[in-house]
């Protein structure tokens, strides 16, 4: 538990399920203020928080009034997590999805960040971009969602460059085979097997992100890369 003095509001997006949820599990449990994001109140049901910040990252143009009526004026961290995934080759992805992807993945961040920089510069506060292997390196049928994943990365590097002078840490961080919906989904997909004890947990990857999250204020971890000891590799059944 961190003491009241040092307890910090931390912004999570698809804060619903998953690893978001897992994540404010444990930023509540230690004290800090969570602002819990997901596209509906029903999603929130249980996720301890301060406060709820209720939008459709398919409407970036919606943000603006979801992030006034959450009245956040300091903010320590953001966190990044919400996501969409389709696997289909790029002779056979449609539009609709190639929008989905780019809106949700990139377009979205992009504008909530916007949105609340002045509450970040204000704390000199932490982005953090949940990315992933896709975002480094572009495997077949992934095409969309990697594309989305690189433009992530050049949506960092920008603000890290642009915002360094107010003080704002950003990473980019690229959890790989981790047990999640998203994976067992991009599983299924592929017609791939699955073995959750070759991937990391959920509580593991959040882990790891509170402690970017809690570097020193001299340092910040621009860029990290994990995976689980033996991942077992996407490819389609015999």
């Amino acid at each position: 538990m961190v003491a009241a003095d040092t307890a910090r509001t931390i912004l999570v997006t698809g804060a619903g399920r998953g690893l978001g949820r897992v994540l404010a599990e444990r930023l509540a449990a230690r004290g800090d203020r969570v602002v819990a994001h997901a596209r509906s109140a029903a999603a929130l049901e249980g996720v301890p928080c301060e406060r709820a910040l209720v939008a459709d990252l398919e409407d970036p143009a919606g943000l603006a009034d979801a992030v006034a009526a959450a009245g956040i004026e300091r903010l320590d961290a953001l966190v990044h997590n919400a996501g969409v995934l389709n696997v289909g080759a790029v002779a056979e992805e449609s539009l609709e999805w190639w929008h989905r992807s780019m809106t949700v993945n990139v377009v979205a961040p992009a504008e909530l960040t916007r949105l609340l920089l002045p509450a970040l510069r204000a704390a000199r506060g932490h982005v953090l971009f949940l990315n992933s292997g896709a975002g480094l390196s572009a495997a077949p049928r992934l095409g969309s969602y990697a594309a989305s994943k690189h433009a992530l990365r050049a949506l960092a590097d920008s603000l890290r460059a642009e915002e360094r002078g107010n003080g704002l840490r950003v990473t980019s961080f690229y959890p790989s085979h981790f047990d999640t919906d998203m994976q067992r989904d991009l599983r299924e997909q592929y017609g791939s097997d699955y073995d959750r004890s070759r991937a990391m947990s959920a509580e593991t990857v959040a882990a790891t992100i509170l402690g970017v999250l809690d570097a020193p204020e001299d340092m910040v971890v621009n860029e990290l890369r994990v995976e689980p000891p033996n991942p077992l590799p996407v490819r389609e059944r015999a």
